[in-house]
């Protein structure tokens, strides 16, 4: 079920309904039915992994005194991480096609992170809790990675709550205008591009590096924002996980604090920490963080396509760049603030073309024709035959950028759903037009929700 679909439009209604209507106990059982029915609407079998996984957990899960608490959470573990490795490396394993479906990862990283934060289920309604936090449908494709200690006290106080209702509007107007307005007008300008790097024009190379760091970004962070604003209609607040990524001033900083911070911190808890962290030494510590980077670029990649080494050269050199960072570090003074922050972008969208290139190759023979055009550019670009597509992507990118920056740490919808009632309206009938003219809503699904 799409969030683009008017179907999708009309099972929100009625599960917002149901939570208006319904006495508090019966709310939480609500919500997990509708989660089932959202994911399983394709596919009917999507229903077979969900009772797996939350099997597993509800197992790992259980008291003390139903077993060894220690070699359950190990079992539990293994079982997990051998699913997930099955699903995305299944074709260089020689095993069958599992048919894994959309947002298999998210569900497997909530469900290691609920068995390591030791939640227990020892009674009914600690069971339906902790199956509600592993199935709630908003964050189910793409995240936030929610930990129980936030998401699971939340639970006996779902409700329809005006105040918290007005921030979701903002959240899902602001998520649905990145998603199919932003994002997916930037996709053709990104395809000229990358489709064929050694036959595409110059100029089409250098839009289509830009605009896939824009197109990633709006669609990744457009999934966030919709999951955060559903879930605010029914009184459950998620956690924001983007915060202007491309003013980081180091790439650091991007990963660690603005870019799906959710995730990064799931990794820095799961990975980072139990290898040793920075405890023990910094050889050590590089180490741990080049395991880190490449282990997420080994995620990105399998999936029925064989190993995505272009992927695991976009971990590394993430990695590469984090370490030199943290052992090399740049005085603050050094360089203003604007010029770092340029840098730092500009590094990261050496990254991303590995990361959207089909293959090490691809990438390769686009960065080496943008730097054998660099010295021509100054030429080239204001002679390029652009078209209305290429304006609008401009102009689109560059509203985002002067109105998150305008916006600051409480983004667009805090600082929309934070306005007086008649701007606040205002900006979301404006979303709303906007969306209606110049939204794309036969594009692409979500990125995110194919790892």
């Amino acid at each position: 079920m799409s969030y683009t679909d008017l179907t999708f439009w009309l099972f929100l209604a009625a599960v917002v309904a149901g939570v208006a209507l319904l006495p508090p106990p019966a709310r939480r059982v609500w919500l997990i039915l509708a989660s089932l029915v959202f994911y399983a609407a394709p596919d009917a079998m999507r229903l077979v992994w969900l009772a797996a996984i939350c099997g597993v957990t509800l197992v790992a899960s259980a008291p003390p005194q139903k077993g060894p608490a220690r070699i359950r959470k190990g079992c539990g573990f293994a079982v997990l991480v051998l699913v997930l490795l099955w699903a995305r490396f299944f074709e260089l394993a020689g095993l069958p096609d599992p048919q894994a479906p959309p947002g298999l990862s998210f569900l497997v990283f909530t469900a290691i992170a609920l068995i390591a934060g030791g939640t227990r289920t020892a009674g009914w309604g600690q069971r339906v809790g902790l199956i509600l936090h592993l199935l709630w449908f908003p964050k189910l494709l793409a995240g936030p990675i929610e930990r129980a200690g936030a998401l699971i006290p939340q639970f006996p106080d779902i409700a329809v709550r005006p105040k918290l209702a007005s921030l979701g509007l903002a959240y899902l107007v602001t998520g649905l205008v990145k998603k199919v307005v932003i994002a997916d007008t930037l996709s053709p300008v990104v395809a000229a591009g990358f489709a064929q790097p050694a036959l595409a024009a110059p100029v089409d190379l250098l839009l289509s590096v830009y605009a896939f760091a824009f197109q990633i970004y709006c669609d990744f962070s457009g999934y966030s924002d919709i999951a955060i604003g559903l879930s605010a209609l029914v009184g459950l607040r998620l956690s924001r996980n983007f915060d202007r990524p491309y003013l980081s001033v180091t790439v650091s900083e991007f990963w660690s604090r603005r870019w799906h911070v959710t995730l990064g911190t799931w990794f820095r808890d799961f990975v980072y920490i139990p290898l040793g962290g920075s405890r023990a030494g910094r050889a050590r510590q590089a180490m741990n963080l080049m395991t880190v980077f490449l282990l997420s670029g080994l995620w990105h990649s399998g999936l029925g396509y064989g190993l995505g080494w272009g992927f695991v050269v976009w971990g590394a050199m993430n990695g590469a760049f984090v370490v030199a960072e943290t052992f090399l570090p740049v005085p603050s003074r050094a360089l203003p603030k604007l010029l770092r922050a340029i840098v730092t972008f500009h590094l990261l969208l050496l990254t991303w073309v590995f990361f959207r290139a089909d293959g090490i190759g691809a990438a390769l023979t686009l960065l080496r024709r943008l730097a054998q055009n660099m010295g021509a550019f100054p030429a080239l670009i204001p002679a390029h035959p652009y078209t209305a597509d290429h304006r609008l992507c401009a102009t689109l990118v560059g509203a985002l950028f002067l109105a998150e920056a305008a916006a600051g740490r409480p983004g667009i919808a805090g600082r929309l759903a934070a306005m007086p009632l008649p701007l606040r309206w205002a900006g979301l009938y404006a979303g709303l037009g906007l969306l209606l003219l110049a939204g794309r809503w036969q594009g692409q699904e979500f990125i995110y929700a194919g790892f």
